[in-house]
């Protein structure tokens, strides 16, 4: 009996999808629930398991565009699972003849590190005129070459090794897209065509929270049992900002502007395939242990090719952090049907003016890149002053940006 293994649906808006690779070759042996295949869809990459244990067929090609719901295997279930091999016991090894002293004086020279290295002064100058150790023979304890070892055999005529060539190239070399790639490409290309897009900068102080993580990082991680990083804070402060300025969480639907009261944030995570960009639903009402957690299981099965689809779409806000690759500054491309992107850089220690006085401190310089039909000059500044301001003073995360002593005091 054979069975037909098919393509799945990866969401409702994708009709194909491609082999990406292989897993297990034709002719194999499979076991049910063991992965054959991965496939590529313009959104994520998924695996294809065996639905039962057989021998194997393939029916489409690696790099093959296969409609969803596709037959692309079939699985003989009545061939028989080949015999295990049994390993064999290694025989014990036959006694060897007794080696004489200079023999075993050899051996220990052979087994020692020194044993064909040079001395200090015997590789300056064998650097000196390109000789290799295999050119010269060894006096020295355990097989050290010495300084005499050397001039002896350059005394003798050594040749010298030429120097080293490289070779050159100019191959040139193919492969097709993927179907995520495309759709990246795609998307980008439209996102510069149909907005009007701009970025505007700041910077932003990161000592206090620095300082606070600092402090508190080994009984947080103790707490949550996760480490405590700088995407949860900024999560938490775009969340606020966001509530600020609804425009910025806002997307454009025909004539219509979709304004949200919920903060979907995606992150954006480089992976294997490409960028990928899980969403944390509802940021604004976790904390930062959760936001933290939520970040490091999405991010993982991201880099594993174990997100699935629903775990990418409808975010409402996107951050993307280049500062992990030692990025200074960029702009960062909206992620459409988005209407902004935060965009945060590594961290460099700045000669900076404080209550009249130049200190240095961490500074990281952040970007919002935004859609100017939706987003006004003065919301997308208003946005980023209001982060600079909670990751400047993170006790205002706990107040929405508003002063602690006047929520206090009620004023």
């Amino acid at each position: 009996m054979a069975v037909e293994i098919k393509v799945p649906s990866p969401g409702e808006s994708i009709s194909e999808v491609q082999i990406a690779r292989w897993i297990k070759n034709d002719g194999d042996y499979v076991e049910k629930d063991e992965e054959i295949a991965e496939i590529d869809s313009d959104k994520a990459t998924l695996t294809l398991v065996a639905e039962a244990d057989g021998v194997l067929k393939t029916l489409a090609k690696e790099g093959e565009t296969i409609a969803v719901g596709s037959v692309v295997a079939s699985i003989d279930t009545s061939a028989k699972a080949p015999a295990k091999k049994e390993s064999k016991k290694a025989e014990p090894a036959k006694a060897e003849a007794v080696a004489t002293p200079v023999a075993a004086v050899a051996a220990g020279a052979k087994d020692s590190y020194a044993n064909g290295h040079p001395s200090v002064a015997a590789k300056k100058i064998m650097d000196e005129n390109n000789i290799a150790p295999n050119q010269v023979a060894s006096s020295g304890k355990d097989g050290r070459i010495t300084k005499g070892d050397v001039m002896n055999a350059m005394k003798n005529g050594t040749p010298r090794l030429a120097m080293p060539t490289h070779e050159i190239s100019r191959d040139q070399k193919r492969e097709k897209m993927t179907m995520l790639r495309k759709k990246v490409s795609e998307r980008l290309v439209s996102v510069k065509r149909n907005t009007a897009m701009l970025t505007t900068f700041n910077e932003v102080d990161m000592s206090a929270v620095m300082n606070l993580r600092k402090q508190y990082k080994d009984a947080f991680k103790e707490k949550h049992g996760i480490g405590l990083g700088f995407m949860s804070f900024f999560t938490k402060a775009v969340t606020e900002a966001l509530q600020a300025f609804p425009a910025v969480n806002a997307q454009i639907d025909g004539d219509e502007i979709v304004y949200h009261n919920y903060c979907d944030v995606g992150i954006a995570v480089s992976a294997p395939k490409g960028l990928m960009v899980p969403v944390i639903r509802n940021a604004e009402a976790l904390t930062l242990a959760e936001i933290e957690s939520t970040i490091a299981k999405l991010a993982s099965k991201a880099r594993d090719g174990k997100i699935t689809v629903d775990e990418m779409n409808g975010g409402t806000f996107t951050i993307t952090n280049g500062g992990v690759f030692g990025s200074m500054m960029s702009t960062p491309i909206i992620n459409p049907p988005q209407s902004a992107i935060l965009g945060m850089h590594n961290i460099v220690e700045r000669a900076v003016v404080v209550n009249g006085k130049v200190e240095v401190r961490p500074i990281m310089y952040l970007a919002l890149s935004y859609d100017h039909r939706i987003i006004d000059g003065r919301e997308s500044v208003g946005f980023l002053v209001k982060v600079k301001q909670m990751i400047e003073d993170p006790i205002k995360l706990m107040t929405g940006g508003t002063d602690p002593l006047k929520v206090l005091l009620g004023v």
